[in-house]
């Protein structure tokens, strides 16, 4: 890729800008009307109306005009036959038409001048909902469910570049809107009470549907990697090409579909996120909004308290100190100090951060932690020294191999409860709760799959039926009340299972 100096942008900042701007967005305002070829006369008509060209001559606007195709902002065309006098005969006389880089930089400065000085953008949820139909539609293209003219799939590529355009440009506008110094400062005034409930609410359901909607487009796109939409991206590109008056042999030219699979590309990161980045743009977005959720209900509380302060506190007192005298021990007396104003020694308990990836181990099951408390002075240093790089490998081996361990054991938990390729919840009398847990972590997945079937970690497809009733799961800790669900077995070490 060359960069080139931009010399058509050279008439914003040049000395005399204010009249290569008025000139040059007249030409615009032509274009936009359809009338490409516009003469000089028509352009001094026009900036004679504009305050400061009461004294623009036409001898100026030539060389204005000049200037302006000597940068590549005006392309002129000479008229031969229509001269209807000597002296035009005499002159050249021209038609001028701007240039696509002018059309481009007017029509970013229009849409800059009608934009406030904030950020705008919204958080919409029916954005996600039609990008992912038309994701859909383009998977039943590339997989022959459907058949499309060309014409008909470059209409589906650009639905799909503009929804998702959309979507970025909407969500990040807004979430620096709501980032921003303004909405900061209208956040501490009393009237941000009146419609924080509404503001809270607005998130809340985005959050909701994105949640949904963001895990069927990422099941869509993991089936739709660039390689698969070479035929698809040849279509888009070979109506494109009709519009081209010279030939193009779309099986050589490479570029456009190198352009093509890199906006989806783009799209995959962004709902699906890279093993270099880790977490996607759709996932950020979620932790985003639920920090701005917490950030409001900080700000009431934080408002809520500065009220309470202000507000006598003597009644309260005066209730509470006749309870006491009415109490007919010192022991009755404890506990109710102890109830209002808490404990009177505390003890703090300093632990480290967290010991095992599993979210449902209990603290009791660590051993005991030694926490060695540093003096609070500020000449202590620890003592340090050099150390060796050492080998891991025996450490990560038997931490695989204890993984694989803990999987194998829940493999064998779980195949016990099934029957005729199926688990029946409702015909379970007891489980433990090691599988319970896996159990819900299946539904968990499965609430975001469109055929309800996941891709378990013991090695086996799951198809989740669920039913209207509802039943009490009993286990070793304790009953849950949850809907009654069967698990169907799909597929298990390359088989089909019986329940597909």
């Amino acid at each position: 890729m060359v960069l080139r100096k931009v010399k058509e942008a050279s008439y914003l900042t040049a000395e005399n800008y204010f009249r290569y701007r008025a000139i040059l967005r007249f030409f615009y305002t032509q274009h936009e009307r359809m009338r490409e070829f516009i003469f000089p006369g028509e352009v001094f008509l026009s900036l004679k109306e504009v305050e400061g060209f009461s004294e623009y001559t036409e001898d100026q606007l030539q060389l204005d005009l000049n200037q302006l195709v000597e940068w590549g902002n005006l392309s002129p065309k000479q008229e031969i036959g229509s001269a209807r006098t000597i002296d035009e005969y005499k002159k050249k006389r021209f038609r001028y038409q701007p240039t696509p880089y002018t059309i481009e930089f007017e029509r970013l400065l229009m849409e800059m001048e009608n934009k406030e000085e904030s950020f705008g953008g919204a958080l919409e949820r029916t954005q996600f909902e039609r990008l992912y139909r038309l994701i859909q539609d383009v998977e039943e293209v590339v997989f022959g469910q459907t058949k499309k003219q060309d014409e008909e799939v470059n209409q589906l590529w650009e639905d799909v570049q503009t929804y998702f355009k959309q979507i970025v440009q909407n969500t990040s506008d807004y979430i620096a809107y709501i980032n921003s110094e303004a909405v900061e400062e209208r956040m501490q005034t009393e009237a941000f009470l009146l419609y924080k409930d509404q503001f809270t609410k607005y998130l809340r359901e985005f959050i909701r549907a994105m949640q949904s909607t963001s895990e069927q487009i990422k099941s869509v796109l993991a089936e739709l990697p660039e390689g698969k939409l070479y035929p698809f991206f040849e279509q888009v590109w070979r109506h494109k090409a009709q519009a081209r008056l010279e030939e193009v042999d779309v099986t050589n030219e490479r570029r456009p579909l190198e352009e093509y699979t890199g906006r989806w590309q783009s799209m995959q990161q962004w709902f699906r996120g890279t093993q270099s980045y880790g977490k996607s743009e759709a996932e950020m977005l979620l932790d985003r909004t639920s920090e701005s959720i917490r950030k409001i209900t900080q700000v009431v509380q934080r408002m809520g308290e500065r009220h309470q302060n202000f507000r006598s506190r003597r009644e309260e007192y005066l209730y509470l100190a006749n309870w006491f005298t009415q109490l007919e021990n010192i022991e009755e007396a404890h506990k109710l100090f102890a109830t209002a104003f808490g404990v009177e020694h505390t003890r703090h308990y300093y632990l480290q951060n967290t010991r095992s990836e599993n979210l449902y181990e209990e603290e009791w099951s660590h051993t005991p932690q030694i926490h060695i408390t540093k003096p609070g002075v500020r000449q202590y240093r620890e003592k340090t020294k050099s150390g060796a790089v050492v080998d891991q490998t025996l450490k990560r081996k038997v931490a695989r191999e204890e993984y694989l361990k803990e999987k194998a054991n829940e493999r064998k938990a779980i195949e016990q409860y099934i029957v005729n390729q199926s688990i029946e919840l409702e015909k379970l009398e007891k489980v433990e709760p090691s599988v319970r847990h896996i159990f819900l972590s299946w539904i968990g997945k499965a609430m975001g799959q469109k055929d309800r079937t996941i891709q378990t970690d013991l090695g086996i497809r799951v198809k989740v039926l669920l039913k209207d009733e509802r039943i009490i799961l009993r286990s070793y800790d304790g009953d849950l009340e949850m809907p009654n669900v069967t698990f169907k077995i799909v597929e298990e070490k390359g088989k089909k299972g019986h329940g597909a």
